[in-house]
């Protein structure tokens, strides 16, 4: 067996400096077409003689996105020993899932099992109450949840934080700024359904910012319920290193516990609400089962694949030779041959050994490699049936991270440029926080910060470094979902909410005494969009108030005006997510509004010259209106920028040159309106002959109204769009055949690992609801990207409806 890393203690690279993370690495390294380390004891040393690679390479890493990744160390080094000795009975976690895999229900659960609350009321109950973290009465009447809610509970000696996050992928950045903050997660799984479109989506948020996580596998009391194919599918499809822990006693309407493998007892789950806990030996029918599973995780545990965290660790300038083979294109196959690197030094010798580890090493190695994100210690139960979650509450507390054992990233701000460096988190040293989320509630705007270094208290002076702003912290409070408990201190690793702070949603507060910024969470682009408009004029300025207010709590949600329709445009993340906004409009706003797809900006222009001679005569009593003009019309070259041209070519006085500013004018206003369907004409020059003018009834506004366009041969262009879709291969042919059907023009499919890429041309009229369709095609796996590319003919049966449509509108 090959030792390739040993003792992965160090920090996980982000931005932070390379000498401290790779000070533990047993490995090979060439930076560029340097010679390699092979009998350096560390990197440490190499970097520490050749800054400039420290720096440069801290450059590369923050420029491939690495912004957001944090790093964790055992322990972190400022926080002297008694504050580390306190603060480690502290858990800031986040429950994530696919919709519907009972993550509020969880929650509801350990709300009651940890005395939060008195009573446990279910999602869709028929008491009507709701779940606790389902505080919108459009939660409720959904049966969803749609904002993270935070609450805070305790459980046994650790205080716990906890965010209930969204579901539905249309509320994706309720969990990408949850996770932003939070120290470990919870991943929770359906038995039924396993590995879904929104647990793919959790996965790669949690990996974005390093976040370590247990996976809970809920509903084992459904009928179909099989944990085994749900931890197979964490194995493959989000390819994690990842080993039961526990065993289900019975499944479906028999599942009535769990086996611990690490202490190798059963636990029964008893009484109305499953606070009895029974702990027996493990029955005669599962000693074999459980003996297997244990091992399995005795191997997992005390191994990790190499490649997830050779490319994690460095950065992508850096090729890697170990055991002086093998470079980190190779790992691929050294995972499927099954070699390994050891994670924990005393139990790969006990491995070696032969002997089988106790529960407090075993115990020990998981919490090493979990903290290390190496590792995801899998646990069963149902949530909905009260079992399995007091024991998920035990290794919540004794696997996943206290908020000084994480290391996190800010950048110093320096005058021309921003300095990456690791904060201590102490609560002695200046005060840093990060406000992560915004929510307008019943007495003013509220903030919820993360504390990641210092103290802070009720009255004290902030230090906004985004806007250089100075404000005073009027109210200080802990969230309990919608309820408030107003408190006079918050420290270091602590998530609370501030009241009266004007900011924006990443924005980073200090004392004052240093000048940093926390690095910046990941905001995804809007998929769809919609017309909106109030019904009626007199609500136009609740209108504005609410959709100010909701781009304030929501970086996803955003409003534009669309300058030729004058249309409001809203966009967000997918249907529901803008129906929820409109309804929330009509309810705490009283604004009905009117919603459609959005105008397209189709065009028009002329295919050919056309000579013009047009004369304006109006006699009515008194002085009359005369101007004539002579001249052509011709579409300008392809390829041109230019939109409109005009030429005067006059010769002599027939047309007084002070008129032909308005002549001018007139042309570039006809131009804005087509005879076809009424929108701009582009591509056009009108060169100016000839005309005539009267000595008495000629003015400005005669030769202007003179001014028209004489379509000649003319077309209709619409907007066609660059549209770039991400896809599991397996649905490739399907989304093809769907791009065809919208008259796209396939430009080029490749394949990167497991998804198909696809970039075609689409007419933006074909693309209303394509966010809906795609997920729909692709079990919601697939994404996309669209941008403007050209104006194009459209066809001649379009042209023909789209001009029969426009006459019926004139009529």
């Amino acid at each position: 067996m090959a030792y390739l890393l040993r003792s992965v203690r160090g920090s996980l690279l982000g931005t932070r400096q390379t000498s401290a993370a790779l000070a533990t690495c047993r490995t090979c390294f060439t930076l560029g077409s340097s010679p390699s380390l092979e009998n350096s004891d560390s990197i440490s040393g190499y970097l520490n003689e050749n800054k400039k690679y420290d720096v440069k390479y801290s450059k590369v890493w923050s420029s491939h996105n690495f912004s957001g990744v944090r790093g964790y160390a055992v322990p972190a080094a400022d926080p002297d020993s008694d504050e580390l000795e306190r603060r480690k009975l502290v858990r800031n976690i986040g429950i994530s899932a696919h919709i519907d895999s009972g993550k509020t229900t969880l929650t509801e659960r350990i709300l009651f099992y940890t005395g939060r609350i008195h009573e446990i009321h279910e999602v869709r109950g028929k008491d009507g109450v709701g779940a606790k973290m389902d505080s919108m009465e459009l939660e409720r009447e959904k049966g969803i949840t749609i904002q993270s809610a935070a609450t805070y509970c305790k459980w046994k000696d650790t205080n716990i934080n906890i965010i209930d996050t969204p579901g539905h992928v249309d509320f994706t950045i309720e969990v990408e700024r949850a996770l932003r903050v939070l120290d470990g997660a919870i991943l929770v799984l359906c038995s039924v359904g396993g590995v879904q479109s929104q647990s793919i989506t959790v996965d790669r948020q949690m990996r974005r910012y390093n976040v370590p996580r247990l996976a809970f596998i809920n509903k084992c009391d459904r009928t179909g319920a099989d944990p085994w194919k749900v931890l197979g599918q964490l194995r493959e499809k989000l390819r994690l290193n990842a080993a039961a822990m526990q065993i289900p006693i019975g499944l479906e309407e028999k599942h009535a516990g769990v086996v611990d493998l690490v202490k190798m007892e059963a636990l029964y789950f008893e009484g109305p609400s499953g606070t009895e806990i029974r702990v027996t030996s493990i029955p005669e029918e599962l000693m074999e089962q459980a003996e297997a599973k244990r091992e399995e995780l005795v191997e997992k545990a005390r191994a990790r694949h190499v490649k997830p965290f050779i490319a994690s660790v460095v950065p992508p300038r850096i090729t890697c030779s170990i055991s002086g083979g093998s470079s980190v294109e190779d790992q691929d196959a050294m995972q499927q041959d099954g070699q390994v690197a050891d994670v924990n030094d005393e139990m790969a010798m006990m491995f070696l050994e032969g002997e089988r580890p106790d529960a407090d090493t075993l115990s020990a190695a998981i919490r090493e490699a979990t903290v290390a994100n190496l590792f995801v210690p899998v646990f069963m139960g149902s949530a909905f049936k009260n079992r399995g979650v007091q024991a998920l509450l035990d290794n919540v507390t004794t696997y996943l991270p206290a908020p000084l054992e994480v290391t996190n990233t800010a950048l110093e701000i320096m005058p021309e440029e921003e300095i990456p460096f690791n904060i201590g988190g102490s609560s002695k040293g200046a005060m840093v926080g990060l406000a992560f989320k915004l929510e307008e509630g019943r007495y003013g705007q509220l903030t919820y910060l993360r504390l990641y270094q210092g103290q802070l208290s009720k009255g004290d002076t902030i230090y906004n470094t985004t806007t250089g702003k100075k404000v005073k912290v009027p109210r200080l409070i802990r969230m309990h979902s919608d309820e408030m408990e107003d408190i006079q201190t918050a420290e270091s690793g602590d998530i609370v909410a501030l009241f009266g702070v004007d900011c924006a949603t990443g924005d980073t507060f200090t004392d004052g005494s240093i000048k940093v910024s926390m690095t910046s969470m990941n905001v995804p682009d809007a998929v769809m969009s919609l017309a909106c408009a109030p019904k009626h004029k007199e609500t136009a300025s609740a209108f504005s108030k609410a959709l100010n207010k909701f781009q304030k709590e929501d970086p996803t949600f955003r409003v534009s005006l669309d300058p030729e329709s004058a249309q409001t445009i809203i966009s967000g993340m997918g249907e529901l997510h803008l129906e929820i906004y409109v309804e929330r409009m009509a309810r705490e706003y009283r604004v009905e509004c009117e919603v459609g797809r959005p105008r397209v900006s189709f065009r028009e222009r002329i295919n050919k010259r056309v000579d013009f001679d047009y004369l304006h005569k109006k006699q009515s009593g008194g002085q009359g209106q005369y101007g004539r003009v002579t001249g052509y019309i011709e579409p300008i070259e392809d390829g041109s920028k230019v939109k409109f041209e005009f030429l005067n070519h006059l010769s002599g006085n027939n047309v007084p040159p002070g008129y032909v500013p308005a002549i001018k004018k007139g042309f570039e206003e006809a131009v804005n309106a087509g005879n076809l369907i009424g929108f701009p004409v582009e591509g056009t020059r009108v060169v100016l002959e000839d005309g005539a003018a009267h000595a008495v009834d000629s003015s400005e506004v005669a030769f202007k109204l003179a001014s028209i366009i004489q379509e000649s041969n003319p077309s209709i262009l619409e907007p066609v769009m660059t549209v770039t879709i991400t896809t599991p291969i397996e649905f490739q042919g399907t989304v093809m055949g769907d791009l065809n059907k919208r008259k796209g023009m396939i430009e080029n499919s490749e394949q990167e690992m497991d998804d198909a890429i696809i970039t075609c041309l689409v007419p933006l009229n074909n693309m209303f609801g394509y966010s809906t369709d795609l997920r729909s095609m692709t079990q919601g796996k697939g994404e996309f990207t669209m941008e403007y590319a050209q104006h194009m003919d459209v066809p001649p049966n379009v042209q023909k409806e789209l001009i029969d449509e426009y006459r019926l509108g004139k009529k």
